[in-house]
């Protein structure tokens, strides 16, 4: 029977959603979590699509544009001017979403974490079988010689980062008009395919091909926690509309 659990007043906020996800939880034995820049938002990493996310923010080029291939070829030094500034947060720390989920895999509960963020968030708190749609901040390439370079080399250069060689470096992410990886597509779909319960947090499921990876699910349970209504209708068992760091923070792993 699908229910939606909507946020209620009181003095434990949440208590029935939580207390139904546990239950889940408790009942799951291969959980794959799906998610998107909500999750990071919680460590004071902007999104793109909310009310305050860098879409609503004026630039003389929008967020879409500067974070193309397009623009890269073209004009790299915007492109790292804004990418330096508004994607690369190193002092950024996990919080109990990341924290909660190295946690359910280390005990067995989960066996992987897709996610859409860049940030490298998920591995930083512990988590190992991490697919990154888009890549990470985290690996930088030379393009002439293919050396890589972490992200404080980039984040600390003048202007355009150069390799040694002289070559221009690239960030290892997914940058508009470029296509996913397809070894990670097909690991993720494996992954939702053979999971009995499929956790959606922290994206609106806007952005596709990655937002049709759920399609591929089959399982017992499949969970919605987003601040706000998704994009597209899923027939979740759950839903809850709140910071998904504030409920899974109150969850056990037994």
């Amino acid at each position: 029977m699908k229910e939606s659990l909507l946020r209620k007043e009181g003095k434990n906020m949440y208590e029935e959603e939580v207390k139904k996800l546990q239950e889940i939880i408790d009942d799951s034995s291969n959980i794959v979590f799906f998610g998107g820049a909500g999750v990071s938002t919680e460590s004071s990493i902007p999104d793109f699509r909310s009310a305050d996310g860098l879409y609503h923010q004026q630039y003389k080029y929008s967020p879409e544009q500067i974070v193309s291939h397009s623009f890269f070829m073209r004009n790299t030094e915007g492109f790292y001017e804004f990418y330096k500034e508004k994607m690369m947060f190193l002092d950024a720390e996990p919080n109990p979403a990341h924290l909660k989920l190295a946690e359910l895999e280390e005990a067995g509960k989960l066996s992987a974490v897709i996610t859409q963020n860049i940030d490298g968030l998920h591995q930083a708190a512990g988590s190992r079988n991490v697919l990154e749609l888009h890549g990470s901040i985290h690996r930088n390439y030379c393009q002439k010689c293919g050396k890589f370079y972490d992200a404080a080399y980039v984040k600390n250069s003048e202007g355009i980062p150069v390799c040694e060689c002289g070559g221009r470096i690239k960030p290892d992410v997914v940058l508009y008009e470029e296509g996913l990886d397809s070894h990670v597509i097909q690991e993720s779909i494996q992954a939702i395919s053979r999971a009995d319960t499929l956790i959606i947090g922290g994206t609106s499921l806007i952005v596709y091909p990655a937002a049709g990876f759920i399609d591929y699910f089959r399982g017992k349970h499949l969970v919605v926690i987003n601040k706000s209504a998704t994009a597209r209708e899923v027939g979740a068992e759950l839903t809850i509309a709140a910071p998904i760091g504030e409920i899974l923070g109150q969850i056990q792993v037994r």
